[in-house]
């Protein structure tokens, strides 16, 4: 999946392992997997904004009420919106391993307006498109919403359109280059 967005230029370097203050390394370990990405190599130069980042983060990632696909749908989507790379490569292969197919990821470009999405499938991302252009989601969308989600589920939802929103934001305004392949 592509994004339109021009290539960014690093502007805030993520720490390598020789620079790291030992705060910043028991930070950094206590992640999983132990191959620590440039977005947290970035983020732990500012070690309070990680700690709080990270513990809200978790929440999104780990213990939101949306079924990991939906999650992943919202966030692939926001990403494409926001033009940030870094976010829609991390999170192709998060969303494969939640269900998303090729396919579907490919069609996320296309966003709700695609004929092969369900009703809630374009609802979702009719969400995440209103969110971003307005700041808010529509009477209809919220409508067709309910219709399959609870009310944790609904401010889940907008949370983590916006935590998505910020993180891309950040990315792009520091220029955190994609991982090469290893």
């Amino acid at each position: 999946m592509s994004t339109t967005a021009p290539p960014i230029a690093l502007r805030i370097a993520p720490l390598q392992d020789t620079e790291l203050t030992e705060e910043q390394r028991e930070l950094l370990m206590r992640r999983e997997p132990k191959r620590v990405l440039n977005i947290f190599r970035t983020l732990v130069r500012h070690p309070d904004l990680y700690r709080a980042f990270g513990r809200f983060g978790q929440h999104i990632l780990g213990a939101n009420t949306l079924d990991a696909r939906s999650r992943e749908m919202l966030i692939l989507r926001i990403g494409l919106l926001c033009k940030c790379a870094y976010e829609v490569h991390q999170h192709t292969s998060i969303g494969k391993r939640a269900g998303l197919t090729d396919a579907e990821i490919e069609r996320l470009s296309v966003g709700p307006g695609a004929p092969e999405w369900t009703a809630h499938e374009r609802a979702l991302l009719q969400a995440a498109d209103e969110l971003h252009a307005q700041q808010r989601i529509g009477d209809a969308t919220w409508e067709a919403l309910r219709k399959d989600l609870n009310e944790k589920q609904l401010i889940d939802l907008v949370f983590t359109v916006g935590q998505y929103t910020m993180v891309s934001m950040a990315l792009s305004t520091f220029g955190v280059q994609i991982e090469p392949a290893s």
